[in-house]
């Protein structure tokens, strides 16, 4: 926990900017091998235990002038879990001005402490250097080992978290002339996880700008980001990294019999758009798994149209195809051992003269039919098309579909939590797994046939809302899915609840946090036959 001073040292730097219409954001993030107080920075932030020792800071106070051990005794700052503290510090022989001290709590059962509050603390230290104007933050991390993970992938999610936290959608801000949000951050490494920084800097470059550029897509006015607009930004990133993209159009949906996709779009002026996007492994052999996301670029709930409250956020309803796309992206460069598939069936729902009507049956791709009962209930209608074109025509070994499927979600289980949907559970478990190695995490929910009759219609093969007997809606759209999938394992991600506004979690903040991003990127480098 100490502080190291290395006279050899590597700086990996990796600098990108986000470019869709008119939006550009910098952000400089760095990785280094020098001690925090060896590099010229504006602030410091420590992450330290519960009853931490103040020997570092008795040093560190005499060469300062400074009693900080006396400071941080007044502010009754102990290291608890969630605590944070800063100094303003007026020194003439150093370069820093600012002091964070951001608590970890106690080490939990198994002696290591918890990587999601090493998360939330880069969070915290990140946003108060923001909010005092400061233009560089050095960040002196602790020895992965004590969070019981590897350098690497410690690293790496630190520098993503980093990334997360600086990120601002400022786009439509008047600015004055010089005046960007940008801050440097440069973690410092400890000397037993420096052989990493390399490959845990250029990982992490990568998954940072994915999340950050799902986040500006979903935070995007639906105006300023139809469903066309959308598509040709997958186009872009799949000629920029070298995917397969196959896009239809309105006219295409349509021809191909996806009556889900093409109902949904009826009520809008702006025409549909239904994106394929693969990456292909090196391997012949490599397994291959599906990515599907559901792409609302607005959700009025058509004829069965929303209050006025409910549609103010609704231009998020587009998260799961943007995340899809984004995570096309980084592994197209990240590059795993397994083909991934990426499919998002994007649209808008209006409530335009030709919309769908309650009381309409829509036939799918597959052929099966579905009763629409509620026009507001359509990621189910698109997602449905989307899942029965990938199963048929490439061989999948999974699909996970990526929804913000239904508001019941976040009564389920929460804000912090994506709900997850399966009947099998090998598959599930491998979901839960990365949720938690990545920090998108998911909450299983009870799946199983006491739910299906809730969504068996009496004059089409099903209805797309459930029978209120049975409630749980959250676990009924599920159902939906589940008649579209065919043989092929599923998982179904209702990200309804993590991918908006999600509160007390210091690395996020208000608009889009990128849900489920760093989940799929996860599944897919760790994927195993």
């Amino acid at each position: 926990m100490g502080v190291t001073i290395l006279l050899v040292f590597v700086i990996f730097t990796f600098e990108y900017y986000l470019i869709v219409k008119d939006y550009e954001m910098k952000i400089d993030i760095s990785l280094s091998k020098k001690s925090v107080l060896e590099l010229s920075t504006s602030a410091i932030a420590y992450f330290l235990p519960e009853a931490f020792s103040t020997a570092e800071f008795e040093a560190l106070g005499k060469d300062c002038g400074f009693d900080i051990v006396g400071f941080l005794q007044e502010r009754k700052f102990t290291g608890a879990k969630g605590s944070a503290t800063n100094l303003a510090v007026s020194l003439s022989k150093k370069s820093f001005t600012h002091l964070l001290f951001v608590g970890l709590g106690k080490a939990e059962k198994s002696g290591k402490y918890s990587v999601e509050t090493m998360r939330r603390a880069i969070g915290s230290a990140v946003k108060s250097a923001q909010s005092h104007k400061l233009e560089s933050l050095a960040l002196s991390l602790p020895e992965s080992s004590i969070f019981g993970v590897n350098s690497e992938s410690f690293l790496q999610d630190m520098y993503v978290i980093a990334s997360i936290a600086a990120y601002k959608f400022d786009t439509f801000l008047t600015k004055k002339d010089g005046e960007e949000s940008k801050i440097d951050v440069t973690l410092s490494v400890s000397s037993s996880d420096a052989n990493s920084i390399d490959k845990a800097g250029i990982s992490g470059a990568v998954i940072a700008e994915a999340v950050s550029r799902a986040r500006y897509l979903i935070d995007t006015p639906p105006s300023h980001l139809t469903p066309t607009d959308l598509a040709n930004e997958a186009e872009s990133l799949a000629k920029k990294h070298g995917l397969t993209c196959t896009i239809f159009n309105g006219k295409k949906i349509k021809e191909l019999g996806m009556g889900g996709l093409a109902g949904v779009a009826r009520g809008s002026s702006e025409d549909a758009r239904f994106v394929i996007l693969e990456y292909k492994a090196k391997s012949a052999g490599a397994q291959t798994i599906g990515f599907v996301g559901k792409g609302i670029t607005f959700d009025s709930g058509g004829l069965s149209i929303k209050p006025a409250a409910s549609m103010e956020t609704m231009k998020e309803d587009m998260a799961g195809a943007a995340s899809v796309i984004q995570t096309l992206a980084a592994i197209a460069q990240l590059k795993p051992d397994v083909n991934v598939v990426g499919i998002a069936a994007i649209t808008e729902n209006m409530p335009g003269c030709s919309a769908l009507k309650p009381g309409d049956i829509v036939t799918f791709y597959n052929g099966k039919t579905a009763e629409v009962l509620n026009t507001d209930a359509e990621g189910r209608l698109v997602l449905a098309d989307a899942l029965s074109y990938g199963t048929k025509h490439f061989e999948l070994d999974c699909v996970i579909d990526i929804a913000t499927l239904t508001g019941a979600c976040i009564y389920a289980v929460g804000p912090f939590y994506s709900a997850l949907l399966s009947d099998n559970q090998e598959l599930a478990d491998r979901v839960k797994e990365s949720g938690s190695r990545s920090g998108d995490t998911v909450w299983q929910l009870p799946f199983n046939d006491d739910f299906k009759s809730a969504v068996k219609s009496d004059i089409a093969d099903i209805k797309n809302i459930g029978d209120p007997r049975i409630a749980a809606g959250t676990i009924t759209a599920a159902c939906f899915l589940r008649e579209f999938t065919g043989d092929v394992p599923w998982v179904h991600l209702d990200i309804a609840s993590s991918s908006f506004n999600v509160p007390n979690i210091p690395y996020f903040g208000k608009g889009a946090t990128g849900s489920s991003v760093r989940l799929m990127i996860d599944i897919a480098m760790n994927w195993r036959k």
